[in-house]
């Protein structure tokens, strides 16, 4: 026989436990999509003061297909701004060292390229058709194969 639970002041029937059915909240919706657009992640639009947690986030894409498309492609306009920022971090001028005798950075370039090639690595994985490596073979044309076994014919 089920257990039926009752409110403690009201002794009303209390309503099932768990997280309501909730649509997001459209204005946070928007300011998480354009900040993953931006190259950014969703965790860290989480850490800042007054937003969801990033589990709440995960409940509104399952429960809301549309929001769900919608965040995929603002990842993938994110991807493309992480790539571009590649570009601008390689085209910066690495720190100088060395005072009267200015040369670059060696431990500033070394940085830049780490920051680069990690940026690259995650677009490669999460987007590998557009940012992997192209791996594969394309043949044209027939192979002609002659078999010499030395054997006269007769």
């Amino acid at each position: 026989m089920k257990e039926e639970h009752k409110h403690q002041k009201t002794g009303k029937p209390s309503a099932k436990k768990g997280r309501p059915a909730e649509k997001p909240d459209q204005k946070i919706v928007d300011e998480l999509l354009d900040w993953i657009s931006d190259g950014k992640t969703l965790r860290a639009f989480c850490r800042l003061k007054g937003k969801p947690a990033w589990r709440t986030i995960y409940h509104w894409l399952d429960k809301d297909p549309e929001f769900l498309a919608r965040i995929a492609h603002a990842r993938d306009m994110g991807a493309d701004a992480i790539a571009e920022e590649c570009l601008e971090i390689i085209d910066a001028m690495p720190m100088q060292t060395g005072g009267d005798n200015p040369r670059m950075d060696s431990a500033h370039v070394a940085w830049s390229k780490n920051r680069i090639e990690a940026r690259l690595k995650l677009l490669s994985k999460w987007n590998p058709k557009k940012y992997g490596d192209k791996v594969g073979l394309n043949h044209e044309g027939g192979i002609n194969l002659v078999v010499s076994t030395g054997v006269p014919d007769d």
